[in-house]
């Protein structure tokens, strides 16, 4: 089998998810069709591995998402004829599949009802308690996400993955302040992710992949957004700005040539530079104090020398600088044709 069944789907682009589950039909058929779902007869047979499975799971997520149901399937056969339909991961995959499969609102309903029949007989089962918030969000029901998201949470409070769907969930409905304290909370249960830093890696990752300086800079960016919000007082706006200069510093400072770090800092370092970083009064909290203005103008200039450098590398194609997002390095030079045009005035 393939060993790059066993990455993570999440990690997967568009065109990785069609490559992988075109591959699906040559996996399933060097693969056993039948497998005793006895743990001692599958231990004696010596046919079974334990990275089938997450292979079959993998294919399943990458052939839904192609379009693929008939090896979605068949994957799915497999697993439950492994495990059983009251295995909770399971559960879960068959509930994704029915979900793919909708044809509409009625019958992602009939999905629905049928997660909240799972929970009331076991409301502790956390692939469905998910799949039904995730769910509910891709119906446009926040609010029910949201409240489902914190029942969950009652239960399961060291979730960073449900936490940071409960930020992103705030942050769409404008709640600024409670998606910055949902991703600090993301910060707090995952304080040593820090040893796989890897500067293309989107943001869009949960969180158990994510590196640390990928949370920091996720929380500078609400900080931004909280601060440049319409009606925001100007004291609270320069106290979110403080923060989220601190918060890409320490991005980058944990993981070199990391482009979402640099943009933040460019970004949050123009406004102030713009702004008058020193036009009022400090907060008096030392803490969220603004940097001086010859501080922020060095950040600046730290910042497009990076950003250039990596658009620049980007472009060419050069060894070491491969795998930036498009959009993110073609919103980058966005941003530095804007400071180059305001230099030129």
């Amino acid at each position: 089998m393939a060993s790059s069944v066993l990455y993570p789907p999440t990690q997967r682009s568009p065109a990785g998810a069609l490559a992988l589950s075109q591959q699906a039909p040559a996996i399933l058929r060097s693969s056993p069709s039948t497998v005793s779902s006895s743990p001692l007869n599958a231990l004696l047979s010596g046919s079974e591995k334990s990275e089938m499975w997450l292979q079959y799971e993998n294919l399943i997520l990458s052939c839904l998402r192609t379009g693929d149901d008939q090896a979605a399937h068949q994957c799915l056969k497999r697993l439950v004829a492994r495990f059983g339909t009251d295995n909770e991961r399971v559960q879960a995959l068959m509930g994704l599949v029915k979900e793919a499969e909708a044809n509409n609102n009625g019958e992602l309903e009939d999905v629905l009802k049928g997660y909240g029949e799972i929970l009331s007989e076991n409301d502790t089962n956390v692939p469905i308690a998910k799949r039904r918030i995730a769910l509910l969000r891709s119906m446009g029901r926040l609010a029910d996400a949201a409240s489902a998201l914190v029942q969950f949470l009652d239960f399961s409070p060291t979730d960073p993955e449900a936490w940071s769907e409960l930020s992103d969930i705030y942050l769409s409905q404008g709640l600024y302040p409670q998606a910055i304290y949902a991703i600090e909370e993301v910060l707090v249960l995952a304080p040593n992710a820090w040893n796989v830093c890897n500067p293309t890696i989107p943001r869009n990752l949960s969180p158990m992949l994510m590196h640390l300086s990928q949370i920091h800079a996720r929380l500078g960016e609400l900080q931004y957004m909280a601060a440049t919000a319409p009606g925001v007082a100007n004291g609270s706006s320069q106290k979110y700005l403080a923060e989220a200069i601190k918060r890409f510093s320490r991005s980058i400072e944990l993981c070199d040539d990391y482009l979402r770090g640099y943009y933040g800092l460019l970004l949050v370092s123009k406004k102030l530079l713009n702004d008058g970083a020193k036009a009022t009064k400090q907060p008096e909290d030392s803490e969220f104090a603004l940097p001086d203005t010859s501080t922020i103008e060095r950040l600046n200039e730290l910042a497009t020398a990076k950003l250039s450098e990596i658009a620049r590398h980007s472009a060419s194609h050069d060894r070491g600088w491969r795998g930036y997002s498009e959009a993110e390095v073609a919103a980058a030079r966005e941003l530095l044709a804007v400071g180059e045009s305001a230099v030129k005035r």
